[in-house]
């Protein structure tokens, strides 16, 4: 009944390369399905890596290949036509008429196609899934978005070919929909004059993923709207520009999220919408580009879900450890984009002082970390201060011993926290991270006072603060005997206060003692919660998701390509793997 429903609607003579392909799917799934790997491996333990041996692989997986057969294209083209992106009346009719799930008759829930076969089924009630095992028919297309699904990879998947014909197919639709459309028409002016604090505006051409934006020369129409609206407009409550999903390329959440923190960090943003970036890469393989061009897509008020099929091959190319479709830690990603953007950002090579960067992502992420090491004989001190991008803060329930908890235990308030009986605070965390510690005697340095090796103490405080604070919780413990999982609850404030850390006031903490001191008059080292990084499994499968801030008291959350509302207690409610928080007010140097 399937087959006539289907060719009734449009003629595929798919019989004779259905049989071909099923064949070759018989002999070759009992060799591939050994090669699969699941949704795992979330922290992958850094020992035994030989990185030089490591190769870049070829974007996509090795199970399209069984769908590559005989007349493969055309029957692509012809799913794509007809329903995906629907270019004419009658086959958005037909779409309307015939795409609806085998199994229970809905026209929602995310319907996808099988490519071998004619099936629809609604993913979000497995009914796809449960036709791909029972048939082993592993591809199937996702019938809103046009992306790709592999039942055997268990995510999408990306391949240059059927890309290029997504592509094709997508910009003949638009042709027939006659949708030349300009990006800033006189409705979105605003949002554009509002989003962009230069004076460089783009316009955004439709046909698809990864092409390039050109300036815009206004015309006398344009021109005479802009003297007749020079005010800003404020963006309303319910706007949501800049919010975007993120297409799955095969364990690629780690990325995502990191993405999506990143593409919401707001002196970032302004950065890159406002053009400032001059490349001098003579090789088309600049990072800071491809991020430039991420943000254009981000903020161009398209809603589709973004496929990062060439940041992902970027940090493959520059990032050598985080190459390959295994699961990778979101943490080390950051660092390691951060490391790049840093390294490819050409305004920081020109630095008079070598040691001091002024590349955005240093103005931005970079602060100063001062280490107090004391000799117990004489009491002389040795200071150094060192740049850091993040802060790691170890939690209870690891192998290292955590300092306990010392006020708030009484159900009091800390620095906005909301302080249980026997739970663990950020506060918590960071007054470990900066309390005195004693080094030992098989930790001895050679003191300048004393001119012979002493026991000391060492305490770490910060010099200097960054724009956008970054704590990792250190919730995955790697050691000889263990490895883990850390599940340790820690509460976290919205508005975070970090002048008792600061080393400044290091007298106002003796002995490892807390004494908050309280300056309402002081906002210099106040922060605002704007991303959260959270993963949810075990060390060995998990999956990575994000909470954003879009506007004030306004969350998102991030799953992929999947965008959902979020309350304030979501978000406080979260384990929490990175926090990140932006100082509430800035003075221009």
């Amino acid at each position: 009944n399937h087959g006539a429903r289907w060719a009734g609607i449009v003629k595929l003579e798919w019989s004779v390369s259905r049989l071909t392909r099923e064949r070759k799917l018989t002999n070759r799934e009992s060799g591939s399905a050994a090669n699969v790997k699941g949704k795992g491996n979330c922290q992958n333990s850094k020992e035994n890596r030989d990185f030089s041996q490591i190769q870049i692989l070829p974007a996509g997986c090795s199970h399209v290949n069984g769908y590559k057969v005989d007349n493969w294209k055309q029957n692509l083209r012809v799913i794509y036509q007809c329903f995906v992106w629907s270019g004419t009346a009658e086959t958005r009719r037909r779409k309307a008429k015939s795409c609806i799930c085998h199994t229970c008759g809905a026209h929602l829930n995310r319907l996808h196609s099988c490519l071998y076969c004619v099936f629809f089924g609604c993913f979000t009630k497995k009914h796809i899934h449960e036709h791909a095992k029972n048939k082993r028919h592993n591809l199937a297309i996702d019938l809103l978005y046009g992306g790709i699904y592999c039942f055997v990879c268990q995510d999408y998947i990306y391949d240059k070919d059927m890309e290029q014909i997504a592509k094709e197919e997508q910009r003949k639709s638009w042709k027939l929909q006659g949708t030349a459309f300009c990006f800033l028409s006189e409705n979105l002016m605003p949002f554009q004059k509002c989003l962009f604090t230069a004076v460089t505006f783009v316009y955004f051409v439709p046909p698809g993923i990864g092409e390039k934006y050109t300036t815009w020369e206004p015309t006398k129409r344009e021109l005479e709207l802009l003297r007749h609206n020079p005010k800003r407009r404020k963006i309303t409550t319910n706007c949501t520009i800049g919010l975007r999903g993120l297409i799955n390329l095969g364990n690629t959440c780690f990325m995502n999220c990191i993405v999506q923190a990143l593409t919401h960090t707001p002196l970032l943003r302004d950065f890159f919408l406002s053009d400032r970036h001059k490349c001098e890469m003579q090789s088309n393989s600049c990072l800071v580009c491809e991020m430039s061009q991420l943000f254009q897509e981000f903020y161009s008020g398209h809603r589709s879900p973004h496929i990062p099929f060439r940041l992902l091959h970027l940090v493959w190319t520059h990032a050598r450890h985080l190459a390959g479709y295994e699961q990778q830690d979101a943490h080390e990603f950051l660092i390691a984009a951060l490391d790049v953007l840093h390294r490819h950002y050409d305004n920081g090579k020109k630095a008079n002082n070598p040691n001091h960067c002024n590349c955005i992502i240093d103005q931005i992420f970079t602060g100063g970390l001062q280490s107090d090491v004391t000799c117990q004989v004489c009491h002389g001190v040795s200071t150094t201060i060192d740049p850091f991008w993040d802060i790691s803060l170890d939690l209870p329930g690891s192998s290292t011993p955590f300092w306990p908890l010392s006020p708030g235990g009484d159900g009091s308030t800390v620095n906005g926290e909301s302080h249980l009986s026997g739970s663990t605070t950020l506060t918590d965390c960071l007054r470990r991270f900066t309390r005195p510690e004693h080094l030992g005697s098989s930790a001895k340095i050679k003191c300048g006072g004393c001119h012979s090796y002493q026991e000391s103490t060492k305490q770490l405080t910060m010099k200097k603060l960054p724009i956008v604070a970054c704590f990792h919780l250190k919730r995955f413990e790697h050691s000889a005997k263990l490895r883990r999982k850390i599940t340790t609850y820690v509460s976290f404030p919205l508005e975070l206060d970090m002048t008792p850390f600061m080393a400044s006031s290091k007298e106002s903490r003796m002995n490892g003692q807390y004494q908050q001191t309280v300056d309402v008059l002081n906002n210099d080292n106040k922060y605002s919660l704007f991303a959260v990084v959270n993963h949810q499994g075990t060390l060995e499968s998990g999956h990575y998701t994000s909470f954003i801030r879009q506007h004030k008291d306004q969350w998102f959350k991030c799953d992929d390509a999947i965008i959902t509302k979020a309350s304030i207690k979501d978000v406080l409610d979260s384990e929490g793997y990175l926090l990140f928080y932006h100082k509430q007010f800035l003075e221009y140097e």
